[in-house]
């Protein structure tokens, strides 16, 4: 046996055999949140996105400096909302549900990220006791064209 089919055979074994089989995104994705210090919808969102599996770490910055950051990242005004968020080179913008990231990660489409504009009571950090607005998830095309990516509600 030649040492790369032993090496392969060895990690294809045990614990290595659930790490060669899970893709890149199972395991904890990292999630850079840029938002206002004193916005609590987007801690909510932040816990909810810890709470879906992701590792989530915060950067506070003035609103020039986030808007800024949405206007090079293709955020434009209709598509935003009050925090923007990168994940493996995808920019996810206001209230997306954790589940439609997971989503984005494993399926890789050809866009700049994930956008849920203004701020839609019930989705992730804008609970509201049962109050619920249907809203849609947006898929940004590299072109700035929007499609579904999926509807909540």
């Amino acid at each position: 046996m030649n040492r790369r089919r032993f090496i392969f055979n060895s990690l294809a074994s045990g614990l290595g055999a659930g790490m060669l089989a899970a893709p890149a995104h199972a395991m904890s994705a990292r999630v850079e949140v840029f938002k206002s210090p004193t916005c609590g919808c987007c801690t909510a969102w932040v816990e909810h996105m810890t709470q879906a599996g992701f590792e989530a770490v915060t950067r506070d910055v003035d609103q020039e400096t986030l808007w800024s950051m949405k206007a090079r990242a293709g955020v434009t005004p209709e598509l935003s909302s009050c925090h923007t968020a990168f994940v493996e080179g995808y920019f996810i913008e206001g209230h997306v549900p954790g589940t439609d990231v997971q989503r984005l990660l494993s399926q890789r489409p050809d866009a700049l990220g994930l956008t849920v504009p203004g701020m839609p009571i019930g989705s992730p950090g804008m609970e509201m006791g049962n109050q619920r607005d249907a809203y849609d998830t947006l898929l940004v095309l590299r072109s700035g064209m929007t499609e579904v990516f999926a509807r909540h509600g």
